[in-house]
């Protein structure tokens, strides 16, 4: 198929047409999971959904990394943020999430010396001219993000930072994606996420088509890359014939990012982990090498264990499987609100609860 330039991906006229060719080729029901936060949020927020046929139905997954990070880890970063000396260094979407007793936002209104940070480099930075404090910087994300941890690690190594550590909760995609089918849900395709895709490659996904029969096609964000996307994965669905297709060729490489693979490869190994709706995923983990211990917060701070469960009511962990939906949530714009969130899903700009509240609310 003909993949318009990036000046095109926005033209009505390009997407009515491929509307109506998904029209013509859809004939039996079909439910298609995207994976990605900006996959679910570009879709809300240019009325995808109302673009395709009855016979086609679009499901957000556990695409946003602050969403399924473990309430545990939650919990680990307020301890941490209550420590003498200690200086957090977080990304923005962080701060509000809801941990079993407060909020990093909560800690910072009492006096926790918490940084909102827009790169790692910048946690390096607040170690370097901090050297009183110990800096932990809190690693969330997929393949995308955790390369610049790895990045991070290794300079506070080479600078002889000893006051700068990783509290990671990075995590990759593919036993995620294994442990969705394994569960049996009903998924016939995958909108592969684009951005993990340019750091890992495509071939990741095989196993999805190959052991299970499942379609994967990597999407880019624009209109135009997910309605060519649909299109692929619907062809795929009613040949009975699933394959991995990367519709995002201008970004995304079928062997990936090497230089960033290689980052990750040197300073982490995989590990058990605890996704948010999922469980403990065999595996899915990202943590820091033994000889990289000694920036390894787990390692350096003595964490507690915490009891959690969810807040009454709050269903995020079934939305994050595409069992549910936000609206089917009875906390939904009453009790739980951006302004005030009670779930994961209510915070970040890639959470369901957040963009169907931004984009869907009416």
């Amino acid at each position: 198929m003909e993949l318009f330039s990036h000046n095109h991906l926005r033209n009505r006229e390009a997407i009515r047409k491929l509307a109506d060719e998904i029209q013509s080729v859809s004939k039996k029901p079909v439910r298609l999971m995207e994976v990605c936060g900006g996959h679910s949020m570009a879709i809300y927020r240019f009325g995808i959904k109302s673009l395709l046929p009855a016979t086609i139905e679009l499901l957000s997954g556990p695409g946003c990394p602050v969403c399924v990070s473990s309430q545990q880890y939650l919990d680990g970063c307020l301890e941490l943020s209550r420590q003498k000396d200690v200086m957090i260094a977080t990304y923005g979407d962080l701060i509000r999430v809801p941990g079993s007793s407060s909020s990093l936002e909560r800690e910072r209104s009492r006096g926790a010396d918490i940084h909102i940070v827009y790169s790692v480099t910048e946690a390096i930075s607040l170690a370097r001219k901090n050297p009183e404090k110990k800096v932990v910087f809190l690693g969330i994300g997929f393949e995308t993000t955790a390369p610049a941890s790895a990045y991070a690690v290794l300079q506070a190594r080479n600078q002889g930072l000893q006051n700068f550590f990783l509290f990671s909760a990075h995590k990759v995609m593919p036993p995620a994606l294994r442990a969705l089918v394994d569960e049996h849900l009903k998924i016939d395709g995958f909108i592969a996420p684009g951005h993990v895709s340019s750091i890992t490659g495509t071939e990741i996904y095989r196993f999805l088509s190959e052991q299970y029969g499942k379609g994967v096609v990597v999407s880019g964000f624009e209109p135009l890359d997910l309605m060519q996307s649909i299109l692929l994965l619907v062809r795929q669905a009613e040949r009975a014939e699933p394959a991995v297709e990367n519709q995002y060729k201008r970004v995304v490489r079928p062997e990936g990012n090497r230089k960033a693979l290689g980052l990750l490869d040197t300073v982490f190994e995989l590990a058990d982990d605890h996704w948010r709706g999922l469980g403990i995923i065999p595996l899915s983990g990202l943590q820091l090498r033994d000889e990289y211990s000694r920036w390894d917060a787990r390692k350096h701070f003595e964490l507690p264990a915490s009891a959690w469960k969810e807040p009454a009511g709050c269903i995020c962990g079934e939305i994050l499987k595409g069992l549910k939906t936000p609206k089917e949530c009875p906390l939904f714009d009453r009790t739980c609100t951006p302004a005030n969130p009670i779930g994961a899903c209510m915070v970040s700009s890639e959470g369901s609860c957040a963009i169907v509240y931004k984009y869907n609310r009416n």
